[in-house]
């Protein structure tokens, strides 16, 4: 080696032995002392901290926490075995590609033109399919919800097209060249006789949609069989209990229908209310245990899902004259816009504009009974002189005349004298009697009975039955 070559060797080792004892300073000021066997708390603190993110990083990642495969465990043999499948028969490898079924579900206003744009298929198949079958009529009518089937080849074309004619038929029509082939299959129902039953919880509705009653069953519980005894905007608890007896009709483990109500019983405030569909003289009616009618001469609310706002009293300072009267009626507080109904079967007596009263109506019932209707915002469609039945439409909620706020001013009359027509005593109903009462006896105390073998099990560990229902049941 060269002299300048050694003389710039030696300097840069001095360069490095110089910049090495530099360093050491550096950290002699900023490290601790070496360690002499005695731990200090930045000992501590130091093997704290990285037995710390040890364990995190062992956590986290998860190779560090799982056993490293040995050479062992990898070269352990793997056997395979060839099982032989059975021959597919002659007809299955001559057939066509599988169905290949697409369901679309009818919308509000769709028509079949617009399925078919929906899976790309040509109008001039759909119009052949109308042309050459018996479907016109259906499909030309869609009704929202309808289920619609169509069978796409792999090519993209249509080969068959199915509907539900009604709850047991449905209608497949398949395209074979320019012919259209119709096969109508029969699809079975079953019909089966359930009890449903629960409490009121929440809501009346809603504890019942949940336990599979159907909204038409709903409002004849409602509506139909105890509106005359119950008013269930306000007389209804959280635990009171209902319980019915229906038909429901099953298709292949579905269920598509739930018939009337054939029996049903309720229990407000520990008074239990029963109610039973029985045929008579051509019509079915709901009746009591003791095979009285349930239906009133009188409904009790001639407004639903309302309040009473103002109820009947002697006197009371009026809200706009100011001064104290009689309130001869009582009003029930609603929406503008409520259908209001006829409170019993009568005859229009009066249709028109009444003072402060506003657009109202008044119906005479026969007897001595009239009722009257104020505060319209618009009438139904009576004539004064036409004969109405019980339900019917007569006009809207409104606050015409001497009125706050929309609501219903109802005022019940016998022989012209006012009278409270929440607490009014009208004569029950004439009951069924002889050959008749028997057929209803034979015929309720079969839904009677599964009634209480329901309510039986459902409540036999939770005994809260009231004493009045417990009463009841048992006479």
């Amino acid at each position: 080696m060269s002299l300048p070559e050694s003389r710039s060797g030696r300097r840069a080792r001095l360069d490095k032995l110089r910049e090495a004892a530099l360093h050491r300073k550096v950290l002699a000021k900023h490290l601790p002392a070496a360690f002499n066997g005695r731990w200090t708390r930045r000992h501590w603190a130091h093997a704290s901290l990285f037995a710390t993110l040890g364990a995190l990083v062992a956590a986290i990642v998860p190779g560090f926490s799982n056993p490293v495969a040995t050479q062992a465990s990898l070269a352990v043999p793997r056997t395979t075995l060839a099982l032989a499948l059975p021959a597919l028969p002659l007809a299955k490898r001559r057939a066509p590609a599988g169905d290949n079924w697409q369901l679309l579900t009818v919308q509000p206003g769709q028509t079949l033109g617009a399925l078919f744009e929906q899976l790309d298929l040509p109008s001039a198949t759909m119009h052949k399919l109308l042309e050459k079958s018996n479907a016109r009529s259906t499909l030309a009518r869609l009704r929202p919800g309808a289920e619609i089937g169509f069978d796409i080849g792999a090519d993209g074309t249509l080969r068959s097209l199915r509907y539900d004619r009604d709850d047991t038929h449905r209608v497949e029509l398949s395209l074979v060249g320019d012919e259209v082939r119709e096969r109508v299959i029969e699809r079975p129902t079953t019909t089966r006789t359930v009890v449903i039953s629960g409490e009121v919880g929440r809501s009346l509705f809603w504890s019942a949609r949940r336990q599979g009653l159907s909204g038409k069953a709903i409002r004849q519980l409602t509506d139909d069989i105890f509106k005359y005894d119950i008013d269930f905007n306000e007389d209804v608890a959280a635990s009171d209990r209902y319980s019915v007896v229906v038909d429901q009709v099953w298709r292949e483990g579905e269920l598509i229908g739930t018939g009337d109500i054939q029996a049903a019983t309720f229990t407000a405030h520990g008074k239990l209310y029963s109610g039973f569909r029985f045929e008579h003289d051509g019509k079915a009616e709901y009746f009591t245990a003791d095979g009285r009618p349930l239906k009133k001469a009188f409904i009790r609310m001639p407004v639903q899902y309302t309040r009473i706002s103002s109820g009947f009293s002697g006197a009371r300072k009026h809200p706009i004259l100011g001064r104290t009267r009689a309130h001869q009626g009582v009003d029930f507080a609603a929406r503008s816009g409520t259908p209001i109904m006829a409170a019993g079967n009568a005859r229009v007596a009066f249709v028109g504009w009444k003072g402060g009263y506003g657009r109202t109506v008044i119906l005479d019932h026969g007897r001595g009974y009239t009722t009257l209707y104020g505060h319209m915002s618009r009438f139904g469609k009576e004539r004064v002189g036409q004969r109405i039945a019980q339900g019917a439409l007569i006009g809207y909620v409104g606050m015409t005349g001497l009125a706050t706020g929309p609501h219903l001013h109802y005022e019940f009359r016998v022989n012209g004298v006012h009278r409270n027509p929440l607490a009014v005593t009208m004569p029950p109903p004439e009951p069924l009697r002889g050959a008749a009462l028997a057929q209803f006896r034979a015929q309720t105390g079969k839904a009677l009975a599964q009634i209480r073998k329901v309510e039986d099990v459902i409540y036999a560990d939770a005994d809260t039955t009231p004493p009045k229902a417990k009463a009841a049941r048992k006479g």
